[in-house]
């Protein structure tokens, strides 16, 4: 048995998969995020911890014997998030989190400086993990001069399953301080951030094993004491390993509270101008590149707080077919934008409303909006030659058939959706365990799931589509030049 552990933003999935790969038993544990000031987003790391007890404890009530079987675990975590401790190893103030923007100046004169780029491959956005420190640098100078390690959030639960300082390379490249083609910390990158290599974990590869399961934690848990805990990987590496999106031409839509477009990638192929995200992939050898807008699914959820309608409601009312883009217009920019704007300030908006706006226009208007942003992903990443192929559709948006077919439409591209199943992030977790133990090869292991049906893009809509596309891509500027 295999275990993959999910730290995610409001809370963490513990995942029981057996030898040949298929999950056996779940249990899932939430939390909250803390915003004592606005545009701050911090979570205390004794929740996790605290979290991750409750869930094991009832895997450990429901599957006791499955639960004693475990040999590796794996986890996926949330990215770019700064968990500073001290010489004790203790927690010196909450982790701040990926969506906290408060560093937008220290991200803006990090990503000036000569060769940040160049290094680290990426535009240093405001979430990123080493903008974080120079704020509390300047902001909180007496916690900065306590902190003797930095550890993202899923290499903090790894320092709590085996009390070693370690980190993969997909997370780790998402801190600015990671040289990403070369798949090491960056002694420039580090000292232009005022750190020093000793305050950064140890690297390993996602299926490399980092460390074995505190003895403690094993008796507890009724597990066995050479319980392997492997490097693990960020939240969409992790998902990329779930789905086998591993390989040049292989990637996925995911229609989450964020919006990713995710290819894999045979060698390394940055450019930072286009704002999309250059990362290690979470197997030797492998990158990744993606696109994100920061609001996917919560844009519909904004709407659902709005109209006081449940998204399911919303969504049911457009049916399952489109049958052209809506004159109602939706920019989706409600906290920012990453791909390809880099733009924290920007801000959401609705163009050519009218008397005859009704609720179901603003639904399908803002469904559009957000399959318009990834188009934009689309643009972005094709700059950097990759080819956009053999996409998989998942996240819990990919339940409207009517939003996965406007995306399809948009892009131009075939969506595959998968049979209904267990392969997110704590699946590719779990299978990051299974290579690490030596259950198989990564060819063998991380595989894609079976399609149940594949949504064409409607050739007859298309320039409707593409026509709207337009429209809504000259939207950006024309909004900016107001605020």
């Amino acid at each position: 048995m295999f275990l993959g552990l999910d730290l995610g933003t409001s809370g963490l999935r513990a995942l029981l998969v057996n030898d040949a790969g298929a999950p056996v038993a779940s249990e899932a544990e939430s939390y909250e995020v803390s915003h004592p000031h606005a545009g701050w987003s911090e979570q205390d790391p004794g929740h996790w911890t605290e979290a991750l007890d409750n869930a094991i404890s009832r895997l450990k009530a429901s599957h006791a014997a499955e639960l004693s079987a475990v040999r590796g675990i794996g986890v996926s975590g949330h990215m770019h998030g700064a968990t500073l401790l001290d010489d004790d190893g203790k927690v010196i103030r909450p982790c701040i989190l990926w969506n906290d923007t408060r560093s937008f100046e220290e991200a803006a004169q990090f990503d000036a400086l000569s060769g940040v780029r160049d290094l680290s491959g990426n535009i240093v956005f405001p979430g990123f993990t080493a903008p974080k420190l120079l704020w509390v640098a300047k902001h909180e100078p007496e916690a900065f001069a306590r902190i003797a390690k930095v550890l993202l959030p899923a290499a903090y639960l790894n320092y709590h399953l085996t009390g070693d300082y370690f980190a993969d390379m997909s997370d780790s490249a998402g801190t600015s301080w990671l040289d990403v083609g070369g798949r090491e910390w960056s002694a420039d990158l580090l000292a232009a951030g005022g750190m020093t290599a000793g305050q950064m974990p140890r690297l390993v590869e996602g299926s490399e094993v980092g460390g074995l399961l505190r003895s403690d934690l094993a008796q507890a848990w009724g597990m066995s004491a050479n319980v392997q805990v492997v490097g693990g990987a960020g939240d969409n590496a992790a998902a990329a390993c779930g789905v086998g999106a591993m390989r040049e031409g292989q990637g996925f839509v995911s229609l989450g509270t964020s919006g990713v477009l995710l290819t894999g990638r045979d060698g390394y192929a940055p450019l930072p101008a286009s704002a999309v995200h250059t990362f290690c992939h979470a197997v030797p050898g492998q990158w990744y590149q993606m696109g994100v807008i920061l609001a996917a699914t919560d844009s519909l959820n904004w709407l659902s707080r709005v109209t006081g309608a449940k998204p399911a409601e919303l969504s049911g009312e457009l049916g399952d077919a489109i049958q052209g883009p809506e004159r109602l217009r939706f920019l989706p920019y409600l906290s920012g934008e990453r791909t390809p704007h880099n733009d924290s300030h920007i801000r959401g908006a609705f163009l050519n409303l009218g008397v005859e706006s009704d609720r179901k226009a603003m639904t399908q208007a803002v469904m559009e909006g957000v399959a318009f942003a990834l188009r934009d992903c689309a643009e972005a990443i094709g700059q950097t030659g990759a080819e956009l192929g053999g996409l998989l559709a998942i996240g819990g948006g990919t339940a409207s058939r009517f939003w996965v077919e406007t995306i399809a439409t948009t892009l131009g591209l075939p969506l595959d959706l998968p049979e209904a199943g267990d392969f997110g992030a704590a699946l590719g977790a779990a299978r990051l365990a299974m290579v690490g133990t030596g259950e198989g090869a990564v060819e063998e292991i991380m595989t894609r799931p079976t399609v149940a049906h594949t949504i064409e893009p409607r050739e007859d809509l298309r320039p409707a589509y593409e026509e709207a596309y337009q429209a809504f891509r000259g939207s950006y500027p024309a909004i900016k030049s107001l605020g």
